[in-house]
C-alpha cells in the first residue's frame, strides 16, 4: 500500500504522479479516484501530464486516450491497455494498492 497524498489536495479534474517503479498516476475523475501506470503505452509520456474528460485520460504526446476504469486505449495510436491499480481512503489519505506486474507471482 503505497501512501499518495491527502484526499483534499487532489481536487476533482486533478491528477499527481506517484514516483514507484514504475511511475503510477492518480486521478480524481468527478470524486471516483483511479490510479494506472502513468507511462503512456504507444510512447514514453506522462499520463499525469494529460487531460482528464470525465473517466478518459488523453495522453498529451500524440492524443492516444484511455479509459481509467479498466486502463483500455480508446484510440490509436496506443493499442495496448495500461496497468490499473486499486485505490482506496484510509484517514482522508490516498493509497494505491500496486497490482502485480504481468508474467510476476502475485
Amino acid at each position: 500500500m503505497i501512501p499518495v497524498c491527502r484526499l483534499d489536495d487532489l481536487p476533482a479534474g486533478e491528477s499527481v504522479r506517484v514516483d514507484t517503479a514504475p511511475p503510477i498516476a492518480v486521478f480524481n475523475a468527478d470524486g471516483e479516484l483511479y490510479a494506472i501506470d502513468d507511462t503512456c503505452t504507444h510512447q514514453d509520456a506522462s499520463l499525469s501530464e494529460g487531460w482528464l474528460e470525465g473517466c478518459l485520460v488523453e495522453c498529451p504526446l500524440h492524443a492516444a486516450s484511455f479509459d481509467l476504469r479498466a486502463g483500455r486505449p480508446t484510440c490509436l495510436p496506443a493499442r495496448r491497455a495500461v496497468r490499473t491499480h486499486r485505490v482506496t481512503v484510509e484517514d482522508g489519505v490516498i493509497h494505491v494498492h500496486m497490482a502485480a506486474e504481468e508474467g510476476s507471482a502475485a
